[in-house]
This record gives C-alpha cells, sequence and structure tokens, in this order.
C-alpha cells in the first residue's frame, strides 16, 4: 500500500461522499481474514494502516497469563514482562507479526472492499435521492419492455412499469419521454429498486400542479381526485378567495392548461368540479355535466339519493356506470341516482331542492370540443 492509494481514497470522498476513516476501517478488517487464510494463522490479530503513508503492520494479540494453556492466544507473564516491566495479568500484549508479502495480499483486499464500498455508497446515495421524490412525478425515457414490465431510465436508474400500473389506451417505444409517478421505492441487495404509474390519481394531481401555477403556490386546491385511467377522470378545487375561479383557472384559456394533461394522458378525459363544504353542493357538482333536481343526504350511512331530468339519467349515470362511480369516489359519499318522474311516483321529488351558490363557477369539460 502506497501514498498513492491514500490519495485515491481521498478522491473517493470528496466524489462519492464516502468517508476514508470508514474504507480504512473496513480495509484493516478485511486484512485481518486475508492474513488468516493466507497464512494460515489462527491467532487474535490486529492490523493497522497508516492513512499517511499506506504503511501497513500486522500485530498478534495475546493475553497475559499466570499459565500458558494456547500460545497463539497467549504469553506468560514472566515472557511479558521481559518486553516490557509494566505488563499485569489480564494485559493485552501485542508483537508485529507482518509477513514479509502481506503488501500483495493486502492490496487485493483492500481492492475489493474499496470496491464494495463504493457500490454500496453509490446504492446508498440513489435510494436517498429517490426516496425523497417518492410519491413525485418524473420524466423518464422508455428503455426497454417485456412481456411484463415497461423498463423507464430516470437518469441514473431504470424503474419498472408494472402492467397493473399501465394505462390500457398507450403503447410506448424506446426512446419515448414519459412523464410516470413514483410509487415505491425500496432497497433490495441488488440495489435501490424503482416502482413507477401511469394509472396512479397522484400522477394526474402533480400534473395539474406542474400545469397551473396558482395550485403549486397553494392559491388554488386540489380536494381530491378520483381516476379511471385512460378513460376519464374527475377532480375538485377549490380557491380560498372567492373572486377566484378554481375550474376556470385549472381549464385556462380555450382549455390550453387542461389540454396539455389530456394530451399527456393520451386523450383521457378530465372532468374539473369545484369542491365545497356542502356536500349537497359537493355532490351535485361532482354529477357533472348532469343537472341534479335535488340531493337528499343520509348522515348515518353516508349517501345521498340524488334526482336528475328524466333526459339526463343516462348522463347522470354514464357508461357502465362510470359518471356516477368517479363522483362517488370523487365526494367520498354513496351516490344513488333516480330520474324526475320515478322520484315523483316514489314521492320522493316535489320541487327543486338545491342549494344553489351566488354565482356557479362550475364548468363541465365536456362541453369542449377538443375533449
Amino acid at each position: 500500500m502506497n501514498a498513492e492509494f491514500m490519495d485515491a481514497l481521498l478522491c473517493l470522498e470528496k466524489e462519492k461522499g464516502i468517508s476514508r476513516d470508514i474504507i480504512i476501517e473496513a480495509i484493516e478488517t478485511a486484512m485481518i481474514s486475508a492474513y488468516k487464510k493466507n497464512f494460515n494463522q489462527a491467532q487474535n490479530v490486529r492490523v493497522d494502516l497508516n492513512p499517511d503513508t499506506g504503511d501497513i503492520r500486522v500485530f498478534a494479540r495475546k493475553e497475559v497469563v499466570e499459565e500458558v494453556y494456547d500460545n497463539r492466544l497467549e504469553i506468560a507473564l514472566e515472557d511479558a514482562l521481559k518486553k516490557n516491566p509494566h505488563y499485569m495479568l489480564g494485559d493485552i500484549y501485542e508483537e508485529e507479526v507482518t509477513p514479509k508479502n502481506f503488501g500483495r495480499v493486502a492490496a487485493t483486499a483492500a481492492k475489493q472492499v474499496v470496491t464494495q464500498r463504493v457500490r454500496e455508497a453509490e446504492r446508498g446515495i440513489i435510494y436517498a435521492k429517490y426516496i425523497d421524490h417518492e410519491s413525485d412525478i418524473m420524466t423518464g425515457i422508455v428503455q426497454r419492455q417485456d412481456p411484463r414490465y415497461i423498463y423507464v431510465n430516470l437518469g441514473n436508474i431504470e424503474a419498472i412499469l408494472p402492467p397493473a400500473e399501465q394505462m390500457p389506451n398507450e403503447s410506448f417505444r424506446p426512446h419515448d419521454r414519459i412523464k410516470v409517478f413514483l410509487t415505491k421505492v425500496e432497497k433490495t441487495s441488488k440495489g435501490p429498486q424503482i416502482f413507477v404509474s401511469r394509472t396512479h390519481p397522484g400522477l394526474l394531481k402533480r400534473l395539474f400542479e406542474l400545469e397551473v401555477p396558482e395550485i403549486y403556490e397553494g392559491i388554488v386546491e386540489i380536494k381530491s381526485v378520483a381516476r379511471e385511467a385512460g378513460d376519464r377522470s374527475k377532480i375538485s378545487v377549490y380557491a380560498v378567495d372567492p373572486n377566484i375561479d378554481p375550474v376556470g383557472t385549472c381549464v385556462g384559456a380555450k382549455g390550453a392548461r387542461v389540454q396539455a394533461i389530456v394530451n399527456e394522458l393520451k386523450g383521457e378525459k378530465i372532468d374539473v368540479v369545484e369542491w365545497s363544504e356542502d356536500p349537497i353542493i359537493f355532490v351535485s357538482n361532482a354529477l357533472s355535466p348532469a343537472e341534479a333536481l335535488k340531493v337528499e343526504m343520509n348522515e348515518d350511512e353516508k349517501s345521498t339519493l340524488v334526482v336528475v331530468p328524466d333526459h339526463q339519467l343516462s348522463l347522470a349515470i354514464g357508461k357502465k356506470g362510470q359518471n356516477a362511480r368517479l363522483a362517488a369516489k370523487l365526494t367520498g359519499w354513496k351516490i344513488d341516482i333516480k330520474s324526475q318522474s320515478e322520484a315523483e311516483e316514489l314521492g320522493l321529488f316535489t320541487e327543486v331542492d338545491i342549494p344553489k351558490q351566488e354565482e356557479s363557477l362550475n364548468v363541465p369539460l365536456d362541453d369542449y370540443d377538443f375533449l
């Protein structure tokens, strides 16, 4: 071991963020194993690596005893006193036993340890970087694809996009640039493993944060998201300032903001509705583009009965119940929808009974031609 090797450790410390002291300690431990293995020694030894010069010395450690039973581990008190008159029973006596050709063995052991520590440090740095981005959005490049997974390059690591997290209406080719949502970062024996999603509701939320500055700045809040990836989503928004139109802010001029998100999600329809602390108004808004005539709440069962015009019954329910299902997910309330005529027959409806806001700012995006 020479001074150049020690200088290399200093460079590693700066570039990889690995403490030189930690590496030296690991090297010393590896050299002890190498000494016992290569020189058939079973005694207790200590390796001293000088951090300034790189000199290596091996010391046999023996306990000072009255009577010796194993001369590899013990030394008689009278023999120890010949070396140093201050030894007492129970002390540890050290004697240098550095082999002449130990440098070659030490270098091999040091190389293996340094390589392993660098690899571990790099994995640790990557893990620390991406664990902070868990539940966040990142841009990656499609690297390759096998029958099960799509592998996305995030820069210095390859993330896994499982089948369940892939949108059914999209396919990718190598080198396609896509946005993904980091769902999980795991530590494994082979290094960090990152799982990403294109179907997670969090992806839609993060896309709105990127596209709408007012959301990122906290002027407009996203209250809830309901999503059936690749087909349709609903998102509820709220502005603390009553003078701000939260829905119009998210839609943008001529739908420019929401259109960018629709394009990223390969044509997925998005309804932006206004959130209200009044569950009757919120449920009514959530069923957009259908218009609710009456909403009755059952607080105990957290369910609602919604009456809609006869000609809007299918619109309120949606294709295969999708609109009602998404509205229920968005609001957290069970929703039972009945037409006006059916409600009148059952005696559930006599007049319009929806609390009206002073000025409705809700804009059902289905009214826009581009969707």
